[in-house]
């Protein structure tokens, strides 16, 4: 093996797949303090949403091709 010195991790091609497919999401990244966060329901549009870390509110927005978009409220 030579070079590179980063470390691989199956699971982020899992997570990468998964967001690009349009795979229902069951958490959510908080966009103010990047702590991860599960959600009993999987997303979708109009859902509010809070950090259960921080405490910020967001209002989910989905795309027609499924990305997930939140605007702090």
């Amino acid at each position: 093996m030579s070079g590179g010195g980063g470390t691989y991790d199956f699971d982020d091609d899992e997570k990468d797949a998964a967001k690009a497919s349009g795979k229902p999401r069951k958490d959510f990244d908080c966009p103010s303090c990047h702590a991860n966060n599960p959600v009993d329901d999987a997303l979708s549009q109009g859902d509010e949403v809070r950090c259960n870390y921080c405490g910020a509110e967001f209002k989910v927005s989905v795309n027609s091709e499924g990305r997930v978009k939140f605007r702090e409220i």
